[in-house]
Order: C-alpha cells, then structure tokens, then sequence
C-alpha cells in the first residue's frame, strides 16, 4: 500500500524519469528494448493527469486532515483534464473545503461545478445537494435551500446522520415559516434515525425543549 502511494505521489516524475531510461536505451539499443520503458513511461504521465492524486486525498479525508487534503487538491493543475466522475468528486472535494473556510460563494461554485458533471452515486449526488442547501440557508435564501434539501433527501443520502441533519434543517425552516405541523413531522423523521453525531444530537435536544409547546 505504501509503495502504491508513493507511485502515486511520484507518479509524473517516474513518468519522465521512465521516459528518459527509454530515449537512452533507445538510442543505444534500439526501439524495441526500450518499448516497456516507454510504454510505463507514458501509462504513468497519463494517470497523474486523467485520474489524478484523488487516492491519498481520500486517506486525509479519512483522518479529518483537511488541510493535507487541501494542499493534494492544490496540486491538481489541470482538473479539465480529469476523468469526467474524478473531476467531480475533486469540484466537491473543493466545495467542502470551501465551505468549512466559510466561503459559501466559492463552495456553491465548486458545488454547482460537480453536480453539472454528474456524480458517481446517488448517494453523492443527495450529499452534494444537502450542502447546497446548508449554502443557500447560510446566505438567508430560504426558498433555494429548503428546494435543494427535498432534493437531496429524494435522491437518497449516505448515511442516517446525513438524512437527521437534512430533516432538522427542513424542521427549522418550517419553524420559520410558522408551518407546525410540518415542523413536528421532520422532527420526529429526524429523532427516530437515532443520530450519533453530537452536533446532530445536541440540535434535537435544543428544539425538543420547545416544540411539544407549539401549535398543531
């Protein structure tokens, strides 16, 4: 495993260093012993650029180092060239780290960006349009938010945390929308899912304080 991620991590630089052995050997011995030479040579250059650095991503996502994600992400300096679903997932890779710097615009960009290319899995694609929709509640347009939350949960999320943070998102916009009823059955959608999160958690304790005392 760590030889493959130093493949990875090194995967341009043994490209040219595998073509410079071919051009040598080339010119000393001729086309065919150099032909294996050539031919990693050029596999390596393509896969740095059409699949990109996207495995050691995952391993700092994995641990939570946004950051070293960050700076992997950084080093993709030509993500049109990408296959199609990894530039998606590195447009939304992008949105999140965005997002968590709190800049919303530039998340709904590279949010937008990977849902227009398609993601791999419904599951992505619901997760994506649940971000869009924290985006749009984070900059007051209820309206848009509220639209992209529905959307994700028809699409289907990943996991049950996801789902009770898109229910209590639609509970509180209710709430605001003074729509009770509406309010309490997201509620109860969200409390049943049992979420672990404690953020997720902590948020039903807060509006279970209250919403047995509302109207409907």
């Amino acid at each position: 495993m760590k030889f493959y991620n130093f493949v990875i991590r090194y995967r341009l630089l043994l490209g040219f260093l595998f073509l410079a052995i071919a051009i040598v050997t080339n010119i000393y011995a001729g086309f065919w012993p150099a032909f294996i030479a050539y031919l990693v040579g050029v596999v390596l250059i393509f896969g740095h650029f059409f699949f990109g650095p996207m495995r050691l991503i995952q391993e700092y996502m994995e641990t939570g180092d946004m950051e070293g994600a960050e700076r992997i992400l950084n080093q993709i300096k030509y993500p049109n060239l990408l296959y199609k679903p990894i530039r998606s997932v590195y447009y939304t890779l992008k949105g999140n780290i965005a997002m968590m710097k709190q800049d919303y615009d530039g998340a709904e960009k590279m949010m937008k960006k990977g849902l227009d290319l398609g993601m791999p899995m419904k599951e992505a694609e619901g997760a994506s349009l649940l971000q869009m929709g924290m985006i749009a509640l984070q900059k007051n347009d209820m309206k848009t938010g509220e639209s992209y939350i529905r959307s994700a949960l028809r699409k289907g999320l990943p996991d049950k945390e996801n789902e009770a943070a898109a229910y209590l998102q639609l509970c509180s916009i209710m709430m605001t929308k003074r729509e009770f009823r509406a309010a309490k059955d997201f509620f109860r959608k969200a409390k049943a899912l049992k979420p672990t999160t404690p953020q997720i958690a902590d948020q039903i304790k807060q509006i279970e304080k209250y919403i047995a005392r509302m109207p409907g």
